[in-house]
């Protein structure tokens, strides 16, 4: 396997310590949205970070003229935190439409992302729009296609300015996940899953062929993060168990 696995800090944040370690003997090593003033804490037990926050907040994101300099600083202001503890990806997020077009936000979105470019190329840390879905879980987001987040990532033009590719919200808007990976894969600098429908296990219950798609991004030659961010039917650590077997490919 050419690719890390990694969990969301919420789910695991309430475990006692041996079952801590028990998901760490498991294979998944790293961490996804930690919140910045626990980030020693998880390090220390032996958790890599894959990712924090990049600025706030999921509604009121990227895509609004308004909120470039408050965004901007509060991505530099992270970027010193993800630079101290090694961190890989800083999360951004589009925010919601709020009936502007999509040239317009592209536009807004680009403008603050070529701000901090540099930023981020000097901290050796990825910035990684994230693609939700506006159908079920996130209405009127505005990154919600590929495509929008590919014209984005293009046009600010830096190697640390990429997307995030998550499995399970594009399943629900788009479908195609094998054939968008591989013809978009140079654009995506993390990925996360759930299962579908539901949000849940990465089990025989839901729609999408983990191994599959997990060997798809292996085979595009990616090694950085695929972070495991649904939420646990019942035993946490039986889960993540099989969340790491259906994508250790």
């Amino acid at each position: 396997m050419a690719f890390k696995q990694s969990v969301s800090t919420g789910i695991i944040s309430a475990l006692p310590e041996n079952e801590l370690q028990q998901i760490l003997q498991i294979g998944i090593t790293g961490l996804e949205l930690t919140p910045v003033a626990d980030l020693a804490k998880w390090r220390d037990r032996g958790f890599a970070i894959a990712s924090i926050g990049g600025h706030k907040s999921l509604q009121d994101g990227l895509n609004k003229k308004e909120n470039y300099n408050r965004i901007v600083d509060e991505i530099r202001a992270n970027l010193q935190a993800a630079k101290e503890f090694d961190v890989t990806s800083l999360i951004c997020l589009s925010g919601n439409r709020e009936g502007r077009s999509d040239e317009e936000g592209k536009a807004n979105t680009i403008e603050i992302l070529r701000t901090v470019a540099p930023d981020a190329e000097a901290a050796g840390v990825f910035l990684v729009t994230e693609l939700l879905n506006s159908r079920v879980n996130h209405p009127d987001y505005h990154c919600d296609s590929t495509a929008w987040g590919v014209d984005v990532v293009t046009a600010v033009n830096s190697p640390r300015v990429k997307l995030l590719y998550d499995v399970y919200h594009m399943q629900i808007m788009e479908g195609d996940l094998i054939r968008t990976i591989q013809d978009n894969y140079q654009h995506f600098a993390h990925y996360h899953t759930a299962g579908n429908p539901g949000r849940q296990d990465l089990d025989d219950q839901q729609e999408i062929y983990y191994p599959a798609v997990a060997r798809a991004i292996r085979d595009t030659g990616f090694t950085g993060w695929v972070g495991h961010e649904y939420r646990p039917k019942g035993n946490v650590v039986d889960s993540l168990r099989q969340a790491f077997d259906a994508c250790n490919v």
